[in-house]
């Protein structure tokens, strides 16, 4: 090969690696990228927090209930409720898909059920999972609306004091640990309903949520047996679950007070010990 035509095809490959890198550049900020940050941006223009993380929409599944839906994405059950044209009692139904974020209409049109639907659970709207050992309640306390009002005091959920893990929603925790040992019971902090009992919710294994009026829930973690149903009603200090491990191997419970929707510090509303 001469001299004169080695430098021209080097010369060559330059100006066309030259204008590949050019083209890259030209590409780099395509329409999907702003088109999805903006997306984003809106959603959170128009609620608080972060997308939730089950996406837009969700379908529902055997043992959703629309607290524990609600619950995941932190929001309060009569907001996703009303974005779904839902009422009370709040039944849903396998297959339904729920809108996870406002509309802009002041008229909310209801998520229609799929044909031939039955409830995600035996009671509106919950269920019983494989992996729960309930008990019958007694019949002074099967229903729960009658538990239902204003909080006079909150109760330790567990006769140890060891917080083993403050809250800190920064770093992820959006409740308390309490360490125990096996067997401890776990109790109702306050009168209520049992408005979610399963382990349908990632990262809490066997949970109990209970509603006590419509301001706050709260909610019980990696449970080794659950002894209440949903649609129960329980009193302040009524044991409804005994304590497991969470699979750390240490026994503990992770305790979370919600008001309306977003979690709360719990040491700010147990009583000092």
């Amino acid at each position: 090969m001469s001299e004169n035509r080695a430098k021209y095809l080097s010369r060559f490959v330059c100006l066309a690696l030259c204008a590949a890198l050019l083209s890259a550049c030209g590409t780099s900020s395509q329409a999907p990228v702003t088109d999805r940050s903006a997306k984003l941006a809106r959603y959170q223009s128009t609620v608080a927090g972060p997308p939730p993380k089950y996406g837009y929409a969700y379908t529902v599944r055997k043992g959703d209930t629309l607290y524990s839906i609600a619950y995941a994405i932190k929001q309060d059950y009569r907001r996703v409720a009303s974005w779904n044209g839902i009422r009370k009692p709040y039944t849903i139904y396998i297959g339904q898909r729920l809108r996870l974020y406002p509309t802009r209409s002041s008229k909310k049109k209801a998520s229609q059920p799929p044909a031939n639907a039955r409830p995600a659970s035996k009671t509106a709207p919950a269920t019983k999972t494989a992996s729960v050992t309930p008990r019958p309640a007694p019949k002074s306390t099967r229903s729960g609306s009658s538990y239902l009002g204003t909080v006079k005091s909150w109760k330790w959920p567990t006769r140890s004091y060891k917080v083993s893990s403050r809250f800190s929603p920064s770093n992820g925790r959006e409740g308390i640990d309490i360490s125990g040992r096996k067997g401890d019971a776990v109790y109702s902090t306050a009168n209520g309903e049992i408005v979610y009992a399963g382990s349908g919710l990632r990262g809490y294994g066997r949970l109990i949520i209970v509603k006590h009026n419509k301001t706050y829930l709260s909610a019980y973690a990696h449970n080794d047996r659950i002894l209440v149903t949903e649609g129960q009603g329980v009193r302040a200090g009524q044991k409804i679950a005994e304590m497991g491990t969470g699979g750390t191997g240490r026994y503990k419970l992770h305790f979370e007070i919600r008001k309306k929707g977003s979690p709360v510090n719990p040491l700010k509303y147990l009583p000092k010990k």
